[in-house]
């Protein structure tokens, strides 16, 4: 069986190293993962199942609107953790 997986997951990781490097907040493995999962909760999930599909998704993905969407998205997730951390 083929596994489905939503390459707005690799794209927020990839990004998030980027812009937390702007931002001070905590770096541990909880906060990391919560940003992520802010992150994504409010972005849409773009699924693919095949490398081909993972490809054509990822090059939709990062057309100029979704990659300001998932910088918003991360920046806003970072304040919400940075404000109200559960470690």
């Amino acid at each position: 069986m083929e596994k489905l997986k939503n390459i707005m997951e690799e794209i927020v990781y990839e990004t998030m190293e980027e812009v937390l490097k702007e931002i001070k907040v905590c770096n541990c493995d909880i906060c990391y993962v919560d940003m992520a999962a802010k992150a994504l909760n409010d972005l849409p999930a773009k699924y693919f199942v095949t490398e081909k599909g993972k490809l054509y998704k990822k090059a939709e993905a990062f057309k100029e609107q979704l990659e300001i969407d998932v910088i918003t998205a991360i920046t806003k997730a970072a304040i919400l953790v940075k404000r109200h951390p559960r470690h």
